[in-house]
């Protein structure tokens, strides 16, 4: 969550509000004083999605957990959720194991899914051209945009596929995928729209890594380290 949040801050969007259980409030207000938080009315899970403010997106998974009152509260808020989402972690995990509720999702909602979570949601692949197209499938099937992390990331809308060419293996690491989640929706707070949002999102996140490796090397590299390198991945745009 903190990542995640951080993240979002630091690519742009002006207000972040982190929805947790109320075990986390003083954690997350203690490690990022930017970021608004709002409490579950559970103290130490997810039980029921409820909040006053009207987000213009929503990252949603990181940290969530997969208990049955999570489940059952994911489930109650996809069935009334109008917002565009960004998914990742448990949340595609709790899908995978209902796949039903895919079909809940809002139109172009992106999916963030690394190795393991994909294989759950769309099967097992024996090769890299049958994983691409039972990813397309999945895409057309569900209206979905998929952020296929790996190396190299590479983004599914339908029958179109972009190929990100920034990052290196310092990225696999603990928790950089929460960052690409905060760096997303970020972004599609922002107006872009859900594929350009998800490709400049993969670039921006590639290219801290390009950047710090001088600095930082492969072993010492963490997700803190794409977040503090988001200012200079920015920068390196405008040299494009």
């Amino acid at each position: 969550v903190c990542l995640a949040s951080k993240a979002a801050l630091k690519t742009g969007c002006g207000l972040v509000t982190a929805f947790i259980p109320q075990c986390g409030y003083s954690i997350v207000q203690t490690a990022i004083p930017e970021v608004m938080v709002i409490t579950d009315v559970a103290e130490k899970l997810i039980s029921k999605i409820d909040f006053d403010i009207k987000p213009q997106a929503i990252g949603i998974g990181p940290g969530i957990g997969q208990e049955q009152a999570t489940q059952k509260a994911f489930y109650e808020f996809l069935k009334t959720n109008k917002i565009p989402l960004v998914v990742d972690a448990d949340a595609l995990n709790i899908l995978a194991v209902n796949p039903s509720w895919l079909a809940l999702l809002p139109k172009n909602t992106i999916i963030t899914p690394h190795q393991k979570e994909l294989e759950r949601l769309i099967g097992k692949w024996n090769s890299e051209e049958e994983k691409i197209q039972k990813a397309i499938d999945f895409s057309i099937q569900n209206n979905l945009i998929i952020v296929m992390k790996g190396a190299p990331t590479k983004i599914v809308a339908g029958e179109k596929i972009y190929e990100n060419t920034t990052g290196n293996a310092a990225l696999a690491t603990a928790g950089s995928g929460d960052v690409l989640t905060g760096m997303v929706t970020s972004l599609l707070v922002q107006s872009y729209s859900p594929i350009d949002a998800a490709i400049l999102g993969a670039y921006l996140h590639g290219k801290t890594a390009d950047i710090a490796l001088p600095e930082t090397g492969y072993e010492s590299f963490i997700a803190s380290d794409i977040i503090e390198n988001i200012g200079k991945a920015f920068l390196s745009l405008s040299t494009l």
